[in-house]
């Protein structure tokens, strides 16, 4: 009795990985930053915590709407691109059967096997046959803007707690290195459960995440310290 061999690629997990990976390491950069930026213009830790808190809302509603925009663009063009399929497939199916033939063909398929193919499929379904292998397009892909903009939100929140959640723990001479240290070692870990999960280079994802996230927190830190003490 044989057993069906199952597969479970990589690439099918890059959608949400993508989302998730992107929205926690803003969160992180960001609130670092800003309370590094705020500490180092000698702030109270109650004007940090404020800032922080705000910088929190601000961004996770900023990566909300900005995926929700991005998403339903993406989602209008797919209906679109559904639409004129239909008219096409209503108007011409001797020239979309010709056309799916073709993508076959290019694909390896002799003539005869490829218009066999293109009949049986298009008799069982035409349009998700051309959508799927005339346009890359099918329902598990299909663009879904209120489910990215909420994940996007809930993964900039949950990394954007992290840093958040060291203030109120330590006194304000140790905030700034507090802060940046532990905010580096999250976005190691994040770098490297990214990588681990998408089968990347765990090494390469950690450098990268932890260098522009220190660069980030360097920039605010000077500009702080700068106008900290412009003001004072």
């Amino acid at each position: 009795m044989s057993r069906l061999h199952t597969e479970s690629h990589l690439v099918e997990r890059v959608g949400w990985l993508r989302a998730s990976v992107l929205g926690a390491n803003d969160g992180i950069v960001s609130t670092a930053s800003l309370i590094v930026g705020v500490a180092s213009a000698g702030q109270s830790q109650g004007a940090i915590l404020v800032t922080a808190m705000a910088g929190l809302v601000a961004g996770a509603m900023s990566m909300a709407a900005g995926e929700y925009v991005s998403v339903s663009s993406q989602s209008d063009t797919e209906q679109a691109d559904r639409a004129r399929e239909v008219a096409e497939l209503a108007s011409q199916p001797e020239a979309e059967r010709e056309e799916l033939i073709g993508i076959y063909e290019g694909r390896g398929l002799d003539r005869a096997l490829a218009t066999q193919v293109a009949d049986q499929l298009m008799a069982k379904d035409a349009l998700t046959a051309h959508l799927r292998d005339e346009l890359g397009l099918s329902e598990s892909l299909a663009a879904k803007p209120v489910q990215a903009a909420l994940s996007s939100a809930a993964a900039f929140s949950v990394g954007a707690v992290l840093p958040l959640a060291i203030v109120p723990l330590v006194p304000d001479t140790a905030l700034i290195w507090t802060v940046t240290l532990s905010s580096l070692l999250f976005l190691a870990l994040l770098g490297g459960v990214g990588a681990k999960v998408g089968g990347a280079n765990v090494g390469r994802a950690v450098i990268r995440v932890t260098f522009w996230g220190a660069m980030a927190m360097a920039a605010t830190a000077a500009i702080g310290a700068l106008f900290g003490t412009a003001v004072a």
